[in-house]
């Protein structure tokens, strides 16, 4: 009989439990409350503006260079409330590409539920289930046409070109037009069926200083960050363009992605 009992209060204590689990389970975002959210990617070098082809900037080896292309993926994004619930963009809608000849590619447009937010998490590059999905699920940005010249995927690696700069320094050997070009194509998600280089960076960034984002249907909230490119050769390991005028798919590409976690800065959000 004792034991009936014991059995009995053991039931309904898990019971209760159960109970108490699913209520503190529950979503906190309303689905039905989706408002817009844009995040802004503004391009600089050091101080000053990023003018492409006429504007000459210089590295912290001294070298002088200018940009003349600029384009990166954006990828993933992951917006977060001060209690720590955190809210993902579905991943069809959340694949941008950054372009600097087109001003208003730097906006990474999004819907996400009401609320406030006091971190946003994204990703530089395209992750690996994208990545090697089938062709049919890479529209848009993610488009593989144009291949390695013009476009942001290697058809012969079967990969995308996560972040992709170039221009011309003085300190570049001339390349076969008879210019003094350098190329950094950088990318590489982890390999197919076997490990390869891995450039994917994820940046997450506390919002609270600067401003968080105050998302509401009746108006649009704007996360502005600086994008500082001349991180890519002056951040955690200063690039060398004389020594490293081509960098692709080779072990030094990681240390240039490993500068791509500085290069972001929140600056302000708009509400």
């Amino acid at each position: 009989m004792i034991h009936k009992i014991q059995f009995v209060w053991a039931v309904l204590f898990m019971a209760a439990f159960l109970s108490c689990k699913k209520d503190t389970s529950e979503p906190e975002f309303n689905q039905g409350n989706l408002a817009p959210l844009s995040v802004e990617f503004d391009n600089i070098v050091g101080g000053q503006n990023l003018i492409l082809n006429t504007s000459n900037y210089k590295n912290s080896t001294g070298e002088t260079y200018n940009i003349q292309l600029l384009q990166y993926f954006i990828s993933n994004i992951i917006v977060t409330k001060a209690d720590g619930t955190s809210y993902t963009v579905p991943q069809d809608s959340s694949y941008f590409l950054i372009n600097e000849t087109n001003p208003d590619s730097r906006f990474a447009r999004v819907n996400v539920p009401e609320g406030d937010y006091t971190k946003i998490t994204f990703t530089l590059g395209v992750d690996s289930l994208r990545s090697t999905m089938d062709v049919s699920k890479r529209t848009g940005v993610l488009n593989p046409a144009g291949g390695m010249e013009s476009g942001m995927y290697w058809g012969w690696n079967s990969g995308y070109i996560f972040f992709k700069m170039e221009g011309v320094s003085p300190q570049a050997p001339l390349d076969p037009t008879g210019a003094n070009k350098y190329r950094f194509h950088i990318g590489g998600f982890g390999g197919y069926s076997v490990p390869t280089i891995n450039n994917i960076k994820v940046i997450t960034t506390d919002l609270t200083a600067r401003g968080m984002a105050q998302v509401r249907k009746n108006r649009s909230a704007n996360i502005h960050f600086f994008v500082d490119i001349d991180k890519v050769l002056s951040g955690l390991n200063p690039v060398s363009i004389a020594a490293n005028p081509q960098v692709m798919f080779s072990e030094f590409s990681v240390k240039v992605a490993n500068n791509f976690t500085t290069m972001f800065t929140h600056d302000h959000t708009e509400n």
